[in-house]
């Protein structure tokens, strides 16, 4: 169904821009001075179009982000089984130490980027970064020792940092709420490709000989030099807004942004609020997203630091223990996609199931992992590829999160609390893998299936606070007065806080 206001798209655009209204602006211009028609929205059948170009242009630039920060991440995973350990001459819990460290640097660093995203477009800021981390990537194949690789893996934390804020600010400027989520799963695809392509090179390079260079040096030359590539590829192919989009036409643009506008957060606002930080501190949406991003993470550090040391320490050669990761790459982009596509297409969208769904998946695989004997090899790799369900949950709270907070500063600071809680999810996992424990680690296998339970009653939680915030809402604006639909409009694009906006209803 079309419809022509030129007055609409005008209030669109200069919100967007934070301008009067009275601005005139390139193609604000052209639009009001004859250039009206190119302002109706367009049909379904348009707009799938419009998708489909935005589709082709970000999201596998995303998806190749995500994959190289999982390869990085996942390289002292595999070096653990291909000597970095011994030719680095670590000692007692040195490579927890460097794994914790990693963590630790990765949650200090998010504290500016809650003010850096508000100020720095977030395709800009994410290419800077992703650049930076080649290098410290490919550094660390120069470490000689623990405190070398202290810090190469400080520095890869510091720049990796903004990576999963930055993609989900991105994100959530091209779709609707409900087109959203299995556009997460396609960049966090990148993760289960991490997983499986990772084991082939890891199990590749393990077969060199007389080289200058170990395997597991030559590993991270090779992924940084990677990581460089596609940060030079998101500097010059995504754009920092919808109106930067060259390959979208004038009128494709603002009937994007019109389409979009139901989401009620707008595009990009440079002005930071810090009340908004004070409401996001007491709200209790907020800090449920919080806990439960360092229960499923408490998992996620265990499995991306410590699986292919627990696949060896079944009896496994550690040629084996690569191969042998791999599958669990499969189970990480089955439960992304299966999350992402329920949310998509059942009513309603459930979020709070399908979270909670991957997330007792994994607590099933904890299970094996912990109780089943040591003779049970096929049970015991069961476990550990089940666990990887886990890779579904942190895509998907984003997308929880984006969908349910107003306000630049209110979402920017939510988007990076949850950054935060995720690092001290990671350094909760390794450390409880601790040397005295070897080869059973029996207590940090009970600590994963344990948060993971968590997860999902947290999850369940959050519904219910939704369920009751929306009816206390319609209660107090039962028998009100709507207001005009063009106000409605406008207001959509104000970019108010969800507490703020008394016509917000909570999606679960």
């Amino acid at each position: 169904m079309a419809r022509e206001d030129p007055e609409l798209g005008l209030v669109i655009l200069c919100a967007v821009w934070n301008l009067p209204r009275t601005t005139l602006w390139h193609p604000l211009a052209s639009y009001r001075n004859g250039g009206a028609g190119s302002l109706a929205l367009t049909d379904e059948t348009s707009l799938r179009a419009i998708r489909r170009k935005v589709d082709w242009r970000i999201f596998p630039i995303l998806s190749a982000t995500y994959l190289v920060q999982n390869l990085d991440k996942f390289a002292l995973n595999y070096a653990a089984v291909m000597g970095l350990p011994k030719d680095l001459h670590l000692k007692g819990n040195d490579f927890t130490n460097a794994a914790t460290a990693f963590s630790v640097a990765f949650i200090v660093a998010e504290i500016p980027n809650i003010y850096l995203l508000q100020r720095v477009p977030a395709a800009k800021w994410l290419a800077i970064n992703v650049f930076l981390w080649g290098i410290a990537t490919a550094c660390t194949a120069a470490a000689t020792d623990f405190r070398t690789l202290l810090v190469a893996r400080i520095f890869l934390a510091i720049f990796e940092a903004t990576t999963i804020p930055s993609s989900q600010t991105i994100t959530a400027q091209w779709y609707t709420k409900s087109e959203a989520a299995p556009r997460y799963a396609f960049w966090f695809s990148g993760n289960a490709g991490a997983q499986f392509f990772g084991g082939l090179i890891s199990f590749g390079l393990q077969h060199m000989t007389g080289a200058d260079l170990s395997g597991w040096r030559t590993m991270f030359l090779v992924f940084g030099l990677i990581t460089l590539v596609v940060g030079v590829l998101i500097w010059l192919i995504v754009p920092d807004t919808p109106m930067d989009a060259s390959f979208l036409t004038d009128a494709e643009k603002v009937s994007l942004l019109t389409h979009t506008s139901v989401n009620k957060i707008g595009v990009r606002n440079v002005k930071f609020k810090p009340e908004e930080i004070w409401e996001a501190s007491r709200d209790p949406q907020v800090w449920i997203y919080g806990f439960a991003t360092i229960c499923f993470a408490s998992t996620s550090g265990i499995i991306t630091t410590y699986s292919a040391t627990l696949i060896k320490n079944m009896g496994f050669t550690s040629k084996q223990a690569a191969l042998l990761n791999m599958p669990a790459g499969i189970v990480s982009i089955t439960s992304v996609l299966v999350a992402s596509f329920g949310i998509r297409y059942t009513p309603g969208g459930h979020r709070y199931f399908w979270i909670s769904l991957c997330a007792l998946t994994a607590a099933l695989g904890a299970g094996f992992v912990s109780f089943l004997p040591r003779h049970n090899k096929a049970g015991l790799l069961a476990g550990i590829w089940l666990i990887n369900a886990i890779t579904a949950t942190l895509p998907m709270v984003y997308h929880y999160l984006s969908v349910n907070i107003g306000g630049h500063t209110k979402r920017s600071f939510t988007a990076n609390l949850v950054a935060v809680c995720f690092g001290i999810g990671n350094i909760i996992g390794p450390q409880s893998f601790r040397a005295k424990d070897a080869p059973e680690y029996t207590p940090a296998k009970i600590v994963a299936m344990a948060t993971e339970v968590a997860t999902a009653v947290l999850m369940f939680l959050l519904a219910g606070y939704y369920v009751w915030e929306n009816r206390r809402r319609d209660r107090l604006q039962a028998g009100g007065e709507g207001g005009e639909v063009e106000e409605s409009e406008r207001e959509a694009w104000k970019g108010e806080t969800d507490r703020r906006n008394s016509r917000w209803r909570y999606m679960y």
